[in-house]
This record gives C-alpha cells, sequence and structure tokens, in this order.
C-alpha cells in the first residue's frame, strides 16, 4: 500500500466519524483539508483533465449530495460524509493549484 492510498483511507475513516460523531472532536475539518493538502504535495497530478475534474467534483459533489437527505434514515449520514470526503478533495486541488503556479513561476531546472 503506498502513501496515496494510507492517507485517502485516513481521510474516509475521518469522513465518517466526522459525519456520524460530529461532536466528539471539533477540527474534523482541519484534519481533512490538511489530509487533502498533503495528499496533494505529495501526489501532484500532471494530467490538466484530471485535476480538472477534481475540481469539478470538490465544487459540484456537495451540491449533488444535497439531494440524499430526501432518502430516510441514511441520506442525511451518506450526505455528511460525501461533504467531508469533498473538503480531503478541496485540499488536494488546492495543493495541485499551488503545484501548478509554482511550476510555471519558477525556471524548469530548479
Amino acid at each position: 500500500m503506498n502513501t496515496n492510498q494510507i492517507i485517502v483511507i485516513l481521510g474516509l475513516i475521518v469522513a465518517i466519524a466526522a459525519a456520524l460523531a460530529p461532536d466528539a472532536f471539533g477540527q474534523y475539518a482541519l484534519v481533512l483539508v490538511a489530509l487533502g493538502l498533503i495528499n496533494g504535495f505529495m501526489n501532484p497530478m500532471a494530467d490538466m483533465a484530471a485535476r480538472m475534474a477534481y475540481t469539478i467534483a470538490a465544487v459540484a459533489m456537495p451540491a449533488v449530495a444535497n439531494n440524499l437527505d430526501v432518502i430516510p434514515m441514511v441520506g442525511a449520514p451518506i450526505n455528511a460524509i460525501i461533504d467531508n470526503i469533498m473538503v480531503m478533495v478541496a485540499g488536494m486541488v488546492v495543493a495541485n493549484f499551488l503545484m501548478a503556479l509554482k511550476d510555471q513561476v519558477m525556471p524548469s531546472g530548479n
């Protein structure tokens, strides 16, 4: 198992914990963003299409997940889990944006 998989699994565990026990720890969002930033910096996406897909997913998936609230009993927790996962993805998007920006500013040899 590589570091990318470990960070994603850890993020999923934190996202599920944040949805099921939101009062147990007040800094779930900070942990999820930190995991996303770490994953984004450690595993930058070179493909522009992949970066764009993750950006669109980070913006659109919470809006789509809001429709799950109409499902009795399980809709709201699934919505919360998806929202929390997208917080981690947003951290990955920011890290990849910063890496792409650095690549444009710095000379190619550095």
